[in-house]
């Protein structure tokens, strides 16, 4: 028998295992980085604690006075500074990347004293002050614990230097970090807002626009041609002539009425106003071009502005089912949960509808975001498509009262204005 060598086995690791790692100094570039702001920690400290007590404190004392405030509100701005060095020196020093809070939005916030508490009530300043007030400790004990560790222990210094350095790191995560929720949020109002204005602006060209191409030129056609009538009626040519020129011109007085109409159902529709939200959407679904089933269970009516959202978003998602699914059916519900009201649009056509399809789906989303709302798309090529929009739900009658409110506070202001000097 003719004996076999033995298979090949894997590489022999033992060598690579016992194999030391590459040598390297044990004071790199970071642990002489992390030295430099653990020994920096002391004067820097000493700053900010004589800033917070020199300036905040006399704040506070002279509160009882005209200048307590403006300088406590002065004092927090200026702290506002003190942790951006702090945050700039943790980004060189310690490689902590945090993001800048944003700045305060004073502009636009009315008069003097609403800019001064807005400053005031400031809590990225208010933690500011608390991580400076903290520091000086800290920083005379890091201070000490670096210094002689360099000439007694700096065997153990590295590992000295990374332990402090990582409280260091939490302290200016925990007090200089800006609120992530919050932040957040300002960023995501900020983009609403924006889509609000663009929103706006676009249904103001559009209802121009179709003034100017629709009734208006109708209105003018209108006009010209009861001018050329009543000259000849002044010459005293009353014939056929005239009665066609009249004719035509009840016509045109009539599509000038329709189109008007339809501009005005386009703006808010009479129907909803007087009936809700269930007729408005039934007599909107009467006029697809697909048999449409509506159903709302709603208990009370929303406020006008949800009311009024949920109704374009209903009539958008019908004509573009009218245009573009080929569907034979399509079902429309809505319903109220909790505190948030939700719309659903069923259709069996084709499918394959997305937010960038071209068919007006962004814009809908856009709209549905800037008042925290929710649009989602399950349109799988082939069909069915379900278009889930969600709204929140805020009372009617809770929204006539503020506007009522708000009313009667412009009206005050107005007969303020209307006052004559004395």
């Amino acid at each position: 028998m003719t004996e076999r060598s033995p298979l090949p086995g894997p590489p022999d690791r033992t060598s690579d295992v016992d194999r030391l790692p590459p040598a390297r100094f044990a004071l790199d570039g970071q642990t002489w980085k992390e030295i430099a702001h653990l020994l920096a920690n002391l004067p820097v400290a000493l700053l900010g604690f004589t800033y917070v007590v020199t300036v905040l404190f006399t704040g506070v004392g002279l509160t009882v006075t005209v200048i307590g405030l403006p300088l406590l509100a002065a004092g927090l701005m200026g702290a506002r500074l003190l942790g951006r060095m702090e945050r700039a020196r943790a980004r060189a020093l310690l490689g902590v990347r945090i993001d800048e809070p944003s700045p305060l939005p004073l502009r636009g916030r009315g008069g003097f004293f609403a800019q001064l508490w807005l400053a005031l009530k400031d809590p990225v300043g208010w933690r500011t002050v608390l991580y400076d007030f903290i520091r000086l400790p800290w920083g005379i004990l890091t201070f000490t614990i670096t210094l002689t560790s360099l000439f007694v222990l700096w065997p153990v210094l590295p590992f000295l230097a990374r332990g402090l350095t990582n409280v260091d790191r939490a302290m200016v995560r925990g007090l200089l970090s800006p609120s992530e929720d919050l932040e957040r949020r300002i960023a995501e109002l900020e983009s609403d807002r924006g889509v609000v204005v663009d929103t706006a602006a676009a249904d103001l060209r559009r209802i121009e626009r179709d003034l100017h191409d629709g009734a208006q030129a109708r209105l003018v056609n209108l006009a010209m041609g009861l001018g050329l009538a009543k000259e000849k009626l002044l010459e005293g040519q009353a014939d056929d002539t005239v009665a066609a020129m009249v004719d035509e011109a009840h016509g045109e007085v009539k599509l000038a009425l329709q189109e008007l109409r339809d501009l005005a159902r386009g703006i808010h529709p009479a129907v909803l106003t007087d009936r809700g939200l269930d007729a408005a959407l039934s007599a909107v679904a009467s006029r697809c071009t697909v048999p449409v089933k509506v159903t709302a269970d709603l208990d009370a009516r929303p406020a006008a502005a949800i009311e009024g959202i949920a109704y374009f978003t209903v009539s958008e998602l019908l004509q573009n089912i009218s245009k573009h699914s080929g569907a034979r059916s399509a079902s429309v519900d809505v319903w109220r949960t909790d505190e948030r009201l939700l719309i659903q649009v069923w259709d069996d056509g084709n499918g394959g509808a997305s937010i960038d399809g071209g068919t007006g789906m962004a814009g809908l989303a856009d709209r549905l975001g800037a008042v925290d709302g929710l649009f989602v798309i399950d349109s799988p090529p082939g069909g069915p498509t379900v278009i889930t929009a969600e709204l929140p739900w805020r009372d009617r009658d809770r929204d006539r009262n503020q506007r009522r409110d708000g009313d009667a506070d412009r009206d005050q202001d107005q007969d303020r204005r209307d006052e004559p000097a004395l």
